[in-house]
């Protein structure tokens, strides 16, 4: 399994309306995605940054959407978001949720 990490800075009291475009717009967009699994989105206290965490089979389907619908959820934040999102990426190493255990080390 692979994670997608993209931390982000919202504009001032922009909470709410950042939550209401994740629901309504990129959660359906990523659940339209082979090998979408899951997305965790977490806001800091005082609402100015957040960050998501997405899930998915392997790292061919993570790049497929990085590059064929993630300037598309750009677009779709620009008006909560104050400047450039930072995508990180993750081999997953273990998850409760997913039933993944860790990979064995030698």
């Amino acid at each position: 399994m692979y994670a997608r990490r993209v931390s982000m800075k919202l504009k001032p009291n922009s909470t709410a309306e950042f939550t209401q475009r994740l629901e309504k717009e990129v959660i359906p967009m990523l659940r339209k995605q082979s090998g979408f699994r899951d997305e965790i989105t977490f806001v800091a206290p005082g609402g100015t940054e957040a960050f998501g965490v997405s899930l998915w089979d392997n790292k061919q389907n993570a790049d497929t959407y990085d590059r064929a619908h993630y300037a598309e959820v750009n677009k779709i934040l620009a008006k909560v978001v104050d400047g450039t999102p930072r995508v990180e990426t993750y081999e997953v190493a273990n998850s409760t949720f997913h039933k993944i255990a860790a990979a064995a080390t030698a």
